[in-house]
C-alpha cells in the first residue's frame, strides 16, 4: 500500500500527536540545564519545578492586595472579553456575510467595503477605540470585533457563494421565494461554517486581546505577562503563555466537537481538524 494511502490507528494518532510536545518539553529541559549549569540565576530559561511552583502561587495563593487568586481572575477577565468580542463578531458574521452571499445587490455595496475593512491593521486602531470608548472593556472588546469580524464575514459569505447553484435553482422551481430559499437552504448549510470561522477567528482575537490588555488593564492574562515582564520573570511568563494555548485549544477542540455533533452531514469525508 502507497505511504498516501496508510492511515494511522486511533493509538497510533495519539501516540504520533503527542511526540512533538514530548520532543519540545525534552529540548526546553535540556536547554535550561545547560543554562542554569553556568549560571544558577539565569532567567531565561527556568526550570520546569520553577515555572511550577510559580504557577502554583498564582493560582492557590491569594493576593495579599486583593485577596483573589490571581490565575484564575485573570482568565475569568481574559475569557469574558473574548467571549462577548468572538459573540458580536460572530452575529456580525452571519447577518452581513449571509446578505454578502446571497444577495448581488448587497455584494455589490458591502463587499468592496468589507474587504477594505479587513485590510487596516486592527492594532493601529486600538488608539482611536481608547480615544472613542475610553479604556474600559468597551474598547477591549471592540478591538477584538474589529480584528475577527472581516475575516469571519468574508469567510461566510464566500461559503453562501460556494453553495451549489443547482438546489437554488431547484428551490426557485418549487416556487420558494428568495426569503424561503435564504432560510431553508443557504442558511442551514452555512451553521457549519459559522463555527469554522469562529475557529479560525480565534488565533488573532487572542492576539488582539492579549494587546488591548497589556496596554490598558487592571486583569487579565495579557495584562498579567506584560506587568511581571519588567522583572525579568520568565517562570511566570511561560506558563501564562503556555496555560492561554492550552486554553485556545481547549476551545478550538471543543468548537470543532461541537460542530462534528450538531452537524454530522459537514464532516462526513472523515478526515477534519
Amino acid at each position: 500500500m502507497r505511504l498516501i494511502n496508510r492511515r494511522p490507528g486511533r493509538v497510533a494518532r495519539i501516540i504520533l500527536g503527542a511526540l512533538p510536545f514530548v520532543a519540545a518539553l525534552v529540548a526546553y529541559t535540556i536547554g535550561s540545564a545547560i543554562r542554569r549549569a553556568d549560571n544558577p540565576a539565569d532567567k531565561l530559561l527556568p526550570s520546569l519545578d520553577a515555572m511550577a511552583a510559580a504557577m502554583s502561587r498564582m493560582a492557590f495563593v491569594a493576593d495579599q492586595r486583593t485577596g483573589d487568586y490571581l490565575l484564575w481572575t485573570d482568565t475569568a477577565a481574559s475569557l469574558e472579553r473574548l467571549v462577548y468580542g468572538m459573540a458580536i463578531a460572530a452575529a456580525l458574521a452571519v447577518l452581513v456575510g449571509a446578505l454578502i452571499g446571497i444577495l448581488p445587490y448587497a455584494r455589490a455595496t458591502l463587499a468592496p467595503f468589507v474587504a477594505a475593512i479587513s485590510l487596516v491593521p486592527p492594532i493601529t486602531v486600538l488608539p482611536i477605540l481608547f480615544i472613542v470608548l475610553g479604556l474600559g472593556e468597551a474598547a477591549k472588546i471592540g478591538l477584538i470585533v474589529i480584528g475577527t469580524a472581516p475575516l469571519m464575514i468574508r469567510t461566510l459569505a464566500q461559503s453562501a457563494l460556494d453553495i451549489p447553484r443547482e438546489e437554488i435553482v431547484k428551490a426557485e422551481t418549487l416556487g420558494a421565494s428568495s426569503w424561503q430559499i435564504a432560510l431553508r437552504v443557504i442558511l442551514p448549510q452555512l451553521w457549519p461554517h459559522v463555527i469554522r470561522a469562529l475557529r479560525l477567528g480565534l488565533v488573532p482575537a487572542w492576539i488582539f486581546l492579549v494587546s488591548a490588555e497589556a496596554i490598558a488593564s487592571t486583569e487579565g492574562l495579557g495584562y498579567r505577562i506584560f506587568l511581571v515582564r519588567r522583572y525579568l520573570a520568565m517562570d511566570l511568563i511561560i506558563p501564562y503563555v503556555i496555560w492561554i494555548t492550552l486554553i485556545a485549544y481547549a476551545i478550538d477542540r471543543a468548537l470543532g466537537a461541537l460542530s462534528r455533533a450538531l452537524f454530522p452531514w459537514a464532516h462526513l469525508s472523515g478526515d477534519s481538524l
